[in-house]
Protein backbone atom coordinates (compact mmCIF):
# COMPACT_ATOMS: atom_id res chain seq x y z
CA UNK A 1 0.00 0.00 0.00
CA UNK A 2 1.40 3.41 -0.89
CA UNK A 3 1.99 6.28 1.50
CA UNK A 4 1.31 9.84 0.36
CA UNK A 5 2.94 12.70 2.31
CA UNK A 6 1.30 16.12 2.06
CA UNK A 7 3.40 19.21 2.78
CA UNK A 8 6.44 17.15 3.84
CA UNK A 9 9.16 18.91 5.76
CA UNK A 10 12.45 17.94 7.37
CA UNK A 11 10.76 17.11 10.70
CA UNK A 12 7.19 16.12 9.81
CA UNK A 13 4.52 16.18 7.13
CA UNK A 14 1.33 18.21 7.40
CA UNK A 15 -0.63 15.07 6.59
CA UNK A 16 0.05 11.46 5.66
CA UNK A 17 -2.36 9.28 3.70
CA UNK A 18 -2.13 5.49 4.03
CA UNK A 19 -4.87 3.49 2.40
CA UNK A 20 -8.16 5.16 3.24
CA UNK A 21 -6.90 6.88 6.38
CA UNK A 22 -5.55 10.43 6.65
CA UNK A 23 -3.36 11.39 9.60
CA UNK A 24 -2.77 15.09 10.28
CA UNK A 25 0.13 16.37 12.33
CA UNK A 26 -0.68 18.67 15.22
CA UNK A 27 -1.65 22.00 13.67
CA UNK A 28 -0.94 25.38 15.26
CA UNK A 29 -1.93 28.92 14.30
CA UNK A 30 1.17 30.58 12.83
CA UNK A 31 -0.69 33.65 11.55
CA UNK A 32 -2.55 34.34 14.79
CA UNK A 33 0.18 33.18 17.20
CA UNK A 34 -0.15 35.24 20.36
CA UNK A 35 -3.81 35.95 19.57
CA UNK A 36 -6.89 34.69 21.37
CA UNK A 37 -7.91 31.05 21.64
CA UNK A 38 -10.86 31.90 19.37
CA UNK A 39 -8.60 33.33 16.65
CA UNK A 40 -6.12 30.47 16.89
CA UNK A 41 -8.81 27.77 16.85
CA UNK A 42 -10.45 29.31 13.77
CA UNK A 43 -7.11 29.42 11.95
CA UNK A 44 -6.24 25.84 12.88
CA UNK A 45 -9.62 24.51 11.75
CA UNK A 46 -9.16 26.31 8.42
CA UNK A 47 -5.75 24.65 8.03
CA UNK A 48 -7.34 21.28 8.84
CA UNK A 49 -10.06 21.87 6.23
CA UNK A 50 -7.39 22.62 3.60
CA UNK A 51 -5.20 19.61 4.47
CA UNK A 52 -8.20 17.27 4.47
CA UNK A 53 -9.31 18.62 1.07
CA UNK A 54 -5.81 18.11 -0.32
CA UNK A 55 -5.96 14.51 0.95
CA UNK A 56 -9.34 13.96 -0.74
CA UNK A 57 -11.60 14.07 2.30
CA UNK A 58 -13.35 16.53 4.62
CA UNK A 59 -14.30 17.21 8.24
CA UNK A 60 -17.40 15.01 8.02
CA UNK A 61 -15.05 12.01 7.90
CA UNK A 62 -12.92 12.87 10.93
CA UNK A 63 -12.63 9.80 13.14
CA UNK A 64 -10.53 11.16 16.02
CA UNK A 65 -9.38 14.57 17.21
CA UNK A 66 -6.76 15.37 19.82
CA UNK A 67 -6.75 18.93 21.13
CA UNK A 68 -4.14 20.50 23.37
CA UNK A 69 -4.80 23.85 25.04
CA UNK A 70 -2.45 25.72 27.34
CA UNK A 71 -5.17 26.72 29.82
CA UNK A 72 -8.27 24.67 30.63
CA UNK A 73 -9.87 27.98 31.57
CA UNK A 74 -10.21 28.55 27.80
CA UNK A 75 -11.92 25.18 27.16
CA UNK A 76 -15.34 26.75 26.55
CA UNK A 77 -13.86 29.43 24.25
CA UNK A 78 -12.20 26.76 22.11
CA UNK A 79 -15.36 24.61 22.18
CA UNK A 80 -17.50 27.50 20.91
CA UNK A 81 -15.39 27.63 17.74
CA UNK A 82 -15.17 23.82 17.46
CA UNK A 83 -18.94 23.38 17.89
CA UNK A 84 -19.68 25.92 15.12
CA UNK A 85 -17.22 24.13 12.79
CA UNK A 86 -17.68 20.40 13.39
CA UNK A 87 -19.92 18.53 10.95
CA UNK A 88 -23.35 18.01 12.59
CA UNK A 89 -24.10 14.34 13.08
CA UNK A 90 -20.47 13.44 12.32
CA UNK A 91 -18.75 14.37 15.56
CA UNK A 92 -15.50 12.45 16.03
CA UNK A 93 -14.11 10.75 19.09
CA UNK A 94 -12.15 13.51 20.82
CA UNK A 95 -9.76 14.22 23.67
CA UNK A 96 -8.76 17.63 25.01
CA UNK A 97 -5.89 18.09 27.44
CA UNK A 98 -4.02 21.00 28.99
CA UNK A 99 -0.35 21.10 27.99
CA UNK A 100 2.58 23.39 27.33
CA UNK A 101 3.00 23.88 23.59
CA UNK A 102 6.12 24.57 21.50
CA UNK A 103 6.02 28.30 22.23
CA UNK A 104 3.94 30.43 24.62
CA UNK A 105 2.44 32.20 21.58
CA UNK A 106 0.57 28.98 20.71
CA UNK A 107 -2.51 28.41 22.85
CA UNK A 108 -4.13 25.58 20.87
CA UNK A 109 -2.90 22.61 18.85
CA UNK A 110 -5.17 20.14 17.05
CA UNK A 111 -4.42 16.82 15.34
CA UNK A 112 -7.02 14.69 13.57
CA UNK A 113 -7.33 11.32 11.89
CA UNK A 114 -9.90 11.01 9.10
CA UNK A 115 -11.25 8.44 6.67
CA UNK A 116 -11.20 9.12 2.95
Amino acid sequence: MTIQRIKPGPRMSGAVVHGNTVYLAGQVASQSAGGSVTEQTKEILSIIDNLLAEAGTDKSKILMANIWITDMGTFQEMNAVWDAWVSPGNTPARATVEAKLATPAFKVEIAVIAAK
